[in-house]
C-alpha cells in the first residue's frame, strides 16, 4: 500500500534551516515494528504516523517515532504536524484543532501564512514536574567534555524536568560553554543515567542574536540521534525550571529559545509561559513550519 508522506523544517521559516520532521499520512494498519523501521530510514529526529482519532472531535491520533524509540509527547512533531492538518484541511485564518498523543489530548492553534508556511502552538496538556534525584555537576561536565567552572548561572543548577519526556538541564554560564560542549561517552551514565531517555538539555542565558531569551543544544543517543536541532518537549520540560529559577514576575511572557546553530540549522522556538503568584499556570511551545518534500511511502 503506498502511504503519503510529507516533510517538513519545524521552528523555523526557511527550509534547510529547523529540525526536520517526517509525517506519514494514511498510517493506518501499520504496526509499532513497523512504524520504528520507517523512522529508523527516514532517519531524522522523529517521524510522526497520523491514525484516525479515537474521539470524533478531535483531528488525528498523532504516534511518534525517533529513530530508536517511541515517544508519548514531542513538541517539533506536534507542531509541524499541526501546521501540516492545517495546510490540507485549506482555508485561511486562524484556527484550533486537537490532536491525540500517548501523553493525552494536546490543543493547537493554527495559522497558515502560505502555500508551504503556518505557524502553530499548542498549549502544554502536562504542565512541567521536577523529577526526582540529584544531577551531580562534576559528573554533568565530565559527560560534557566541559569544566565544572562552565556549570551553573543565576539560581539555575542542573536538574531534571519532565513535561511527559524527561530531560537533565544543565545551565552553562556562557555560549562559549555551550559551543564546546561535546558529549564524553564514557562519562555520560554517571551523569545522566543508562535508562529510559538519557537527554541533556544544555542551556545559557547568552545568545547568538539579540532579543532571544536562551541559547540551547539538546543531546541525546538514547533517542538514536546525537544531537537535536529544536527539541520542544525539552522547552517544555523546561518551563518548569524557567519559571523557578528565571526570575519573572507574575504574568504572561513569551521567551525565544534558539537551538541547532551549531548545527547549521538555526531554530527559534517560542515559550509561552503563565505565572500566578509564582506559580506556572500554563505553558506552550509555538512556532513556524515549512512543507519541504512530499512523496509516497511503498510500505
Amino acid at each position: 500500500m503506498a502511504r503519503r508522506f510529507v516533510t517538513l523544517d519545524v521552528f523555523t521559516s526557511q527550509i534547510f534551516a529547523g529540525n526536520p520532521l517526517a509525517v506519514v499520512l494514511d498510517a493506518e494498519g501499520l504496526a509499532p515494528d513497523a512504524m520504528q523501521a520507517i523512522a529508523k530510514e527516514f532517519a531524522l529526529s522523529e517521524t510522526v504516523f497520523v491514525l484516525p482519532p479515537e474521539n470524533p472531535a478531535h483531528r488525528a491520533k498523532l504516534r511518534i517515532f525517533t529513530p530508536a524509540r517511541e515517544l508519548p509527547f514531542a513538541g517539533h512533531p506536534t507542531v509541524g504536524t499541526a501546521v501540516l492538518l492545517g495546510r490540507l484541511d485549506g482555508g485561511a485564518g486562524v484556527r484550533d484543532l486537537v490532536v491525540e498523543e500517548a501523553v493525552g489530548p494536546v490543543r493547537c492553534r493554527v495559522e497558515p501564512l502560505d502555500a508551504a508556511r503556518g505557524r502553530a502552538r499548542f498549549d502544554l496538556p502536562r504542565l512541567p514536574e521536577p523529577v526526582a534525584g540529584v544531577v551531580d555537576a562534576g559528573a554533568a561536565a565530565a559527560a560534557l567534555g566541559l569544566s565544572q567552572n562552565d556549570i551553573g548561572f543565576d539560581s539555575f543548577v542542573p536538574e531534571s524536568w519532565s513535561a511527559g519526556v524527561a530531560f537533565t538541564l544543565v545551565p552553562l554560564k556562557s555560549l562559549d560553554a555551550v559551543g564546546r560542549a561535546k558529549p564524553d561517552m564514557r562519562h555520560w551514565g554517571a551523569a545522566f543515567g543508562t535508562q529510559g531517555h538519557s537527554a541533556a538539555f544544555v542551556f545559557s542565558r547568552e545568545t547568538a542574536e539579540p532579543g532571544h531569551a536562551f541559547h540551547a543544544r539538546m543531546f541525546a543517543s538514547s533517542f538514536g540521534i546525537g544531537e537535536d536541532p529544536a527539541t520542544g518537549a525539552a522547552v517544555a520540560a523546561f518551563a518548569g525550571a524557567v519559571a523557578r529559577h528565571g526570575g519573572l514576575l507574575d504574568g504572561d511572557h513569551d521567551l525565544v529559545i534558539e537551538q541547532g546553530f551549531e548545527m547549521g540549522r538555526p531554530s527559534r522556538i517560542v515559550l509561552s509561559l503563565a505565572l500566578r503568584v509564582g506559580v506556572l499556570t500554563a505553558a506552550a511551545i509555538g512556532g513556524e513550519a515549512v512543507v519541504v518534500s512530499e512523496g509516497r511511502l511503498l510500505a
